[in-house]
This record gives C-alpha cells, sequence and structure tokens, in this order.
C-alpha cells in the first residue's frame, strides 16, 4: 500500500469534546434524513439504524473529479453500443457462459430474445462508473504528484446503487462542517443530483411508452435492508411527477401475478408497467427456483423498457470490461480518437484466465505475484472478490473450466485519507483512521439499437473504507458514505 496521503478538509484529530457532541448530533440527523439501512444482523421491518459515514468530507483534486464527470456521458455511450453489439456479447462471453452458470442463465435469456426479434428496440441504462486514485505513478510519468489518474474498478450496469444516499452524504457533511465551524468549507463540495438525473431519466423513459396509465415497476428482494436507497427515488418520482405510480414487486410475485398482454404489455396485477427498473437480479441468491427466471425471461419479452435489458447486464459483466481493455477494441464502438485515448487512459490491466494460451499466461502471473492482483467473478453487489495469497489457494482450486468464469485485474494502490468513521455500535468518541475511497459517477442513457434519444451525467457518490481492509461495500457494513472535498493541488 502507498504511504502517500491526500490532504485533509479540516485540522485533525478533533478535540474530545466537540467529537462526541458532533457525532451524536451527526447520529440523530443521519435518522431523520434517510441516512439508513435495516440491519442484516438483527432485521426488523420497523427499525432503521444509521448507515455508516465519514464524519467529514474527503479531500479528492478537483481536476481529478472534473476529468471523471466529463468522462461519463462518453463511457454511457460507449456501454451502449457494447449493449447492441450481439457479434461482440456472444464473442465475448462464450468461454464465460461454460464456466460461470449465473452468467450462462442470463445470456440463454438473451439468445432466446435474439432468436425472437421481436422485443422492445428502446433500453434505459442507469450507470455508474466506479473509479480510483492511481497513487503510484508509472517511472516515466512527470506527473508532479503522487497520484496521476484515475482507474476504473468496473462500469456497474445494473442496480447501480447510491442514487440517494449518494447526494444526502454530502447534506450530512455540509450540517457537520455548519455545526464545526466551517460553513467557509461548502462552497468545494460540488453539486450532487444523483437522485433527481436517475428518477427524471426514468421518467423520459416512461413519457417515450406514450401511456399515462401505466406504472413504473421496481423488481426488489425479497428482504430489503438498503431501504432508503430505493424509496427515496419512489418519493422523489412521487413528488416531483404526481401523475407517474410506482409499484415494487419480486421476482417471484412476478411469476405469479405478471402475464404479456395482446400487445406485449407487461402486466402485474392488471396493471400495464411500461419502465422495469431493476433492484435485484444481479445475484443468483435472487433466483431461488425456476419461477424467478421464467419471470426474468417474460420481462424480457414485454414491450416494457427495461432498465437494465438482458443485454445491458451481459454489457456489465468483468469478461466485458476485460475485452474493452484490449488494445484496438475501443475503436469498435468509439470513432473519435480523443475519447478513445481518454476511456484507455482509465483502464487498468486486467487478464483473461480462459482456457488457452492468454488465460494461461494470466494464470502464471496471478500465482508468480497474488499481491499486484484481484480475482473477480461476474458478479455485482460486492463482497465476491479475492486478493492476495488467497488467489493462489483459489485458482489452485479451479478447474481451467471454472476460471473461464474469473479475470484478473490489477490492484490500484489509492493515496491515503485520514477521517473519522461513524457507524452502528461504534467507539465513542470514534477513532482517527487511514483511509481510501473509491468514487463513482452516474450516468443515464436512452436508446436503441441505431440511435441515442438521451445521454447525461447526473451525479456521483463516495465510499470510504479502512486502508487495510479490501471489501468496501456500505450495505454489507465494510465501507461507510462519504462526499468529495473538492482541492486543487
Amino acid at each position: 500500500m502507498s504511504n502517500s496521503y491526500l490532504a485533509t478538509c479540516i485540522n485533525f484529530p478533533i478535540e474530545r469534546d466537540v467529537l462526541l457532541d458532533i457525532v451524536e448530533k451527526a447520529k440523530d440527523w443521519a435518522l431523520m434524513h434517510g441516512v439508513g439501512l435495516r440491519s442484516k444482523a438483527n432485521f426488523n421491518p420497523d427499525v432503521m439504524q444509521i448507515a455508516p459515514f465519514t464524519l467529514i468530507p474527503t479531500a479528492f483534486p478537483r481536476q481529478e473529479f472534473e476529468k471523471a464527470v466529463r468522462l461519463q456521458t462518453i463511457l454511457n455511450e460507449l456501454m451502449h453500443w457494447v449493449a447492441h453489439d450481439s457479434d461482440f456479447l456472444c464473442e465475448t462471453l462464450s468461454s464465460t457462459i461454460k464456466g460461470d452458470e449465473f452468467t450462462a442463465n442470463l445470456f440463454q435469456i438473451y439468445e432466446t430474445i435474439l432468436a425472437e426479434n421481436d422485443q422492445q428496440p428502446l433500453s434505459l441504462g442507469l450507470l455508474r462508473s466506479d473509479l480510483m486514485l492511481e497513487s503510484i505513478c508509472a517511472e516515466d510519468c512527470s506527473c508532479p504528484r503522487s497520484y496521476c489518474c484515475w482507474k476504473q474498478v468496473e462500469i456497474n450496469t445494473i442496480a447501480s446503487g447510491f442514487g440517494h444516499l449518494g447526494p444526502i452524504s454530502k447534506e450530512i457533511q455540509s450540517y457537520i462542517l455548519q455545526e464545526l465551524g466551517y460553513a467557509d468549507k461548502l462552497v468545494n463540495l460540488p453539486p450532487n443530483n444523483a437522485l433527481a438525473g436517475l428518477c427524471d431519466a426514468m421518467v423520459e423513459a416512461w413519457n417515450l411508452q406514450a401511456n399515462r396509465e401505466a406504472v413504473i415497476l421496481f423488481i426488489v428482494e425479497d428482504v430489503t435492508y438498503n431501504i432508503c436507497d430505493q424509496r427515496f427515488h419512489e418519493f422523489y418520482i412521487r413528488r416531483e411527477y404526481p401523475h407517474v405510480k410506482v409499484i415494487r414487486k419480486t421476482l417471484t410475485e412476478i411469476h405469479k401475478f405478471g402475464k404479456l398482454g395482446p400487445k406485449k404489455e407487461l402486466i402485474v396485477n392488471d396493471v400495464v408497467a411500461s419502465v422495469v427498473y431493476f433492484r435485484a437480479a444481479y445475484d443468483p441468491q435472487h433466483f431461488p427456483s425456476k419461477n424467478e427466471w421464467d419471470a426474468r425471461l417474460l420481462i424480457e419479452k414485454s414491450y416494457a423498457i427495461k432498465c437494465p435489458s438482458i443485454q445491458y447486464q451481459l454489457a456489465g459483466t468483468k469478461k466485458v470490461q476485460q475485452a474493452l481493455a484490449k488494445p484496438g477494441i475501443l475503436g469498435r464502438f468509439i470513432k473519435d480518437a480523443t475519447q478513445i485515448k481518454a476511456i484507455s487512459d482509465i483502464f487498468t490491466g486486467i487478464y483473461s484466465l480462459d482456457d488457452n494460451e492468454e488465460g494461461r499466461k494470466g494464470l502464471e502471473m496471478a500465482l508468480k505475484d497474488p499481491e499486484r492482483y484481484v480475482l473477480k467473478p461476474q458478479r455485482e453487489g460486492g463482497g465476491n472478490n479475492t486478493y492476495g495469497m488467497e488467489i493462489v489457494d483459489a485458482l489452485k482450486n479451479m478447474s481451467a473450466l471454472e476460471r473461464s468464469g474469473y479475470i484478473l485485474m490489477e490492484r490500484i494502490f489509492p493515496p491515503i485519507s485520514k477521517g473519522y468513521v461513524v457507524r452502528p455500535g461504534g467507539p465513542s468518541p470514534p477513532e482517527l483512521l487511514d483511509l481510501i475511497s473509491e468514487l463513482g459517477i452516474f450516468g443515464a442513457i436512452i436508446g436503441d439499437k441505431s440511435k441515442i434519444l438521451y445521454n447525461k451525467q447526473c451525479g456521483h457518490m463516495l465510499r470510504t473504507k479502512l486502508s487495510s481492509v479490501n471489501e468496501g461495500g456500505v450495505a454489507a457494513g465494510l465501507g461507510a458514505l462519504d462526499s468529495p472535498y473538492l482541492i486543487d493541488d
């Protein structure tokens, strides 16, 4: 891990009595403004606890933040054309579907839709590009700083969360800074309209369907812990677009109560759903039986606009990310040389583990120097990756076929920041910790295989975790909500 440290928003440490007082206020503010989760350990639908959050926003170089924001609409376009290139998806995933059953089941739905050739032509993408600052410059780099540029961790095409929790992180930290006497710092917290941007795109898709009686359908898990980050989307739509109704159903309920109408409308309990927003269906556990897979296929066959469509979900797999990082591939989808370079610059090394010469080279690299890499399966939702020496044991216990379901990515070593993390049951007062952060930039896009109708960057989120841990999911209790404080050096 790098010893490079970012600047801090305010001087640390905070005096103990002041820290105790502000943490108590911040916890109450969090509970009263939707900075919350349901407990996995002691689940009760009537009880909410605070989501972990950093007390003070984390400093980030302004130039790099603005670069990531500008790049998002280009990444939106890239993923849209990737999703609509059936030859590329089929070729890229041909080995993965042999070694990963979940991706194979998704791909089977995709093949069914392609064969029928009568699907809804429009797709809605609500994407999130996750990036980390790289704090180790190349030997020939002339950058005067210890961190040189962004590197992409992944791009999410399904259930891209924190549309509410991203913006509300800025609000709670703004309140804290004001209470501590640092109101002058607020000017350096960038605007964050992620919730509005994502919801406005859903309603734009709803408008394109031209059925004012139809609803927007949220596909959700049987039990939702990250409830605030879903309900606030619904609340925003009801407040800003009172004529648009949102309903929530599980895949199991869609199997029981869903059907196709005479014009392939998706009908659920006698109501037409013209837009479907998936907050589930990205994990094998969301499909406990064949019924849920049948429900996913039913939705895909319908004329509802899906977010994501099955091709968008496949475009978000790690294997596709690995393929896009190969030299010369981006030119298949993006024609502007400047844009291609901008995308290429954020890619880190990503390697195949297929049962071929290229994959065997990747395997050799991983076994020789595992601390340099992360082993990633075709999964979303966090907590699925393998790091360090555990990679060796994992790979040695896999068959060649099983390895084809994974990719190998070079680890990113970001600069460290100092900060306090407030979490349920945490120490009082919280300790001053070494932390690292991951930035997510949101984008929204609507289009079909020949044109793009809507393309916007629409906000951001920041997750921060201990510098000594690998995974950083907030819902999993490993990371903390945060927001960027922009600095010019």
